[in-house]
C-alpha cells in the first residue's frame, strides 16, 4: 500500500482526489487528505476505505512532519507561498513532492539537494502552468525535429463561465481563487518581445491593451499581456525567438470594463480602509470619488469614469449592486481589494449547476525549408458543476496523473521540475485527452504579429 499525502483540500482538489480514488484499488492507494479545516478533508474524503482526512496546519512543524515522515509521496495543494515549508520537509524525509503552483526562487533553491537525494519535485503542473507547458513543448519539439526554426510563440489561458451559465453583462464568473483575479497584472509591468521589440505595459494600462483572438465554436475573446513572458525564453528554449507574449483570456469588454477599477484605485491591496467593517457598498464607491455637496455618487462615478447614461459600462456597475446603502463590507480593516473581491463574489460565485470553461489558445510561427508556417492549438473544456469545475479537472488531473507516474518509476528524472520534457508531457496528454481534456490544431497562413488585431 502506497500513502498519498494530499495537503489542502481547496476547491481545485475535487477532481484530483476523485481520481485518485477511482485508481487506488489498481495502483494500492492509500490517501491521506490534510486541511487546516477538518471538515473540508472529511468532505473530499467521504466514507472511501482507502481515504482519510487528517486535521493539519502547515505551521505546526510536529505535525506537518509527521504527516509527511508516513507518506510515499506528498500533494501540496496549499497556497503557493506555502510550499516551501512542506518541500523542505520532502527534502529532510526523502519525498517525492508535487504541486500545481509556479517554481518560486526558494524552490528553485532546493534543486542541488533535491538532485543530491535522488528526489522529484515536480512543479508548475497544474493547467497553467502546467497543460500550457506540455501542450506547447509538445508542438515546439515536433517543429524542431522536422528541422523547423521557431519565430513566434504566443499563448493564452483563461478561467471562463461556460456560454450556458454566462448570465451576467461582465460575461464572468469565479471559477478559481477571486482574490487572484481582483490583484492580477499587480506588482510591475508586463513584458513580452513583439518582431523583435521588447514592450512593457505598466499596470495602469494592462486593461486597455487586449488583442482579439477567435476560438471556434465559441466565439471572440480577448488576451491581455501575462506579466513576464520573457522568462518563458529559457524555459522552452526559444531565445531567438522575435516574438514571445503570454497572457490570460477574458471575453470581449471585460478588460475595459473591469478598467473602471483600476482608474479609482479598487484593485489596491497595500492599505487598510477607516471603519470598512462598517462601510456600505456605496460608501465604498464614494470613497474615490471627490467630495460634492450636492452631486449624487452616482453621477460622480459617472463624471470621474466619463461614461455615458446609456453606456453598456454603467449597466455593468449596476448590476454589481455598488450603489447600495444597505449592503455592509463587512470585513474589518479591509483593503481596497479585499472590499471590492466581496462585493463581487456576491454575484459572481457559480451557483451549484453552473458550469465553468478553461480556454486556452497557442499560436506557433515557425520557418521550415525557407517558408513561414503557423500552427494554431485550442482546447476549450467544460465543467459539470459546481464542485467539478473544468478548472479543478485541469488543474487536478495533471497532479494525479504526474503522482502515480513518480510512485511508478515512469518519471524518474531528479530535480526540481516543470513539466516540459517528453518522457512527462508525452503520457500525460495521452491520458488527458482520453478524460476529454485534448487540442485541436489548424495549420493557416504565417501572420506574425498582426497590428490589425489590437485594441488600445
Amino acid at each position: 500500500m502506497r500513502n498519498i499525502l494530499i495537503i489542502g483540500a481547496g476547491k481545485s482538489t475535487s477532481s484530483l482526489i476523485k481520481y485518485l480514488k477511482e485508481k487506488s484499488e489498481t495502483e494500492q492507494l492509500q490517501l491521506t487528505i490534510g486541511d487546516l479545516k477538518l471538515e473540508n478533508a472529511e468532505k473530499f474524503a467521504g466514507d472511501h476505505p482507502r481515504t482519510k482526512a487528517i486535521s493539519l496546519d502547515i505551521f505546526e512543524e510536529k505535525e506537518r512532519q509527521e504527516a509527511i515522515k508516513s507518506a510515499d509521496i506528498v500533494i501540496s495543494m496549499l497556497p503557493a507561498r506555502f510550499h516551501i515549508e512542506v518541500a523542505k520537509d520532502c527534502v529532510q524525509f526523502n519525498k517525492n513532492m508535487v504541486t500545481a503552483s509556479y517554481v518560486s526562487e526558494a524552490m528553485q533553491a532546493l534543486d542541488e539537494k533535491v538532485k543530491e537525494k535522488g528526489l522529484t519535485f515536480m512543479n508548475e503542473i497544474g493547467v497553467d502552468p502546467g497543460i500550457d507547458h506540455m501542450s506547447a513543448m509538445q508542438v515546439i519539439d515536433r517543429i524542431r525535429e522536422k528541422g523547423g526554426k521557431m519565430l513566434l510563440f504566443e499563448s493564452f489561458t483563461g478561467g471562463l463561465v461556460a456560454p450556458e451559465s454566462d448570465t451576467n453583462l461582465w460575461n464572468y464568473k469565479f471559477t478559481w481563487n477571486p482574490r487572484n483575479v481582483v490583484v492580477a497584472g499587480q506588482g510591475g509591468a508586463a513584458e513580452f518581445i513583439q518582431e523583435g521589440q521588447y514592450k512593457y505595459i505598466p499596470y495602469n494600462r494592462l486593461f486597455r491593451r487586449t488583442e482579439f483572438l477567435e476560438i471556434e465554436g465559441y466565439g471572440r475573446f480577448e488576451g491581455l499581456a501575462n506579466r513576464n513572458s520573457l522568462k518563458y525564453r529559457s524555459v522552452y528554449g526559444l531565445e531567438n525567438v522575435k516574438t514571445l507574449y503570454r497572457g490570460t483570456l477574458r471575453r470581449v469588454g471585460f478588460s475595459k470594463a473591469w478598467n473602471m477599477f483600476v482608474q479609482l484605485g479598487m484593485t489596491d491591496d497595500t492599505y487598510s480602509m477607516q471603519d470598512s467593517e462598517n462601510m456600505s457598498y456605496r460608501d465604498f464607491v464614494n470613497s474615490f470619488l471627490p467630495y460634492s455637496p450636492t452631486d449624487s455618487v452616482e453621477l460622480k462615478m459617472r463624471y470621474s469614469l466619463k461614461i455615458d447614461q446609456d453606456d453598456v459600462m454603467w449597466n455593468k456597475l449596476e448590476e454589481l449592486d455598488i450603489f447600495n446603502p444597505n449592503k455592509k463590507i463587512g470585513l474589518k480593516n479591509a483593503t481596497p481589494a479585499q472590499a471590492l473581491q466581496k462585493i463581487l463574489e456576491e454575484k459572481w460565485t457559480l451557483a451549484p449547476d453552473d458550469k465553468d470553461m478553461i480556454v486556452m489558445y497557442h499560436k506557433f510561427g515557425y520557418e521550415l525549408n525557407g517558408e513561414k508556417k503557423q500552427i494554431d492549438s485550442t482546447m476549450v473544456h467544460i465543467g459539470e458543476d459546481q464542485t467539478y469545475t473544468a478548472m479543478a479537472k485541469t488543474v487536478g488531473l495533471p497532479v494525479a496523473i504526474a503522482t502515480i507516474k513518480i510512485l511508478n518509476k515512469e518519471i524518474t528524472t531528479p530535480g526540481v521540475l516543470r513539466p516540459i520534457h517528453k518522457e512527462v508531457y508525452t503520457p500525460i496528454l495521452k491520458e488527458l485527452a482520453e478524460n476529454g481534456i485534448e487540442f485541436k490544431e489548424k495549420e493557416r497562413e504565417y501572420l506574425g504579429y498582426n497590428i490589425d488585431n489590437v485594441v488600445g
